[in-house]
């Protein structure tokens, strides 16, 4: 039986930190809220390119929509997401264009 791995506060720093790379190219802002982080979770802030700001919670169990502005944690959700592109998908139509288009340039790199 496999143990749950448990992170600690740096440790969540550092994988929102590696999250928030991954997604700057397809969002106008992201970084680390200032609510405090914790053994179990972690925040970080978002403005899609459609302009709306979110705050989103990082923990074992997903991400899921905490506030609808930075810094804020005032949403009550059950709706986790596994990664933080499946979340983008669902709040950001833009998002889907952005990623697609780094797909056809990725692509087209490769032909030339």
């Amino acid at each position: 039986m496999e143990e749950e791995r448990i992170l600690e506060k740096e440790q969540w720093k550092a994988e929102v930190s590696a999250v928030i790379h991954d997604i700057k190219n397809h969002v106008l802002q992201a970084s680390i809220s200032s609510l405090d982080a914790t053994d179990d979770c972690i925040y970080f802030n978002i403005t899609t390119l459609e302009g709306t700001d979110f705050c989103i919670q990082m923990s074992k169990s997903g991400f899921v929509i905490a506030g609808n502005h930075h810094n804020i944690s005032n949403i009550q959700s059950d709706e986790f997401f596994e990664t933080p592109y499946s979340l983008l998908d669902k709040i950001s139509p833009k998002y889907r264009e952005s990623f697609a288009q780094q797909l056809i340039d990725s692509l087209t790199a490769l032909t030339k």
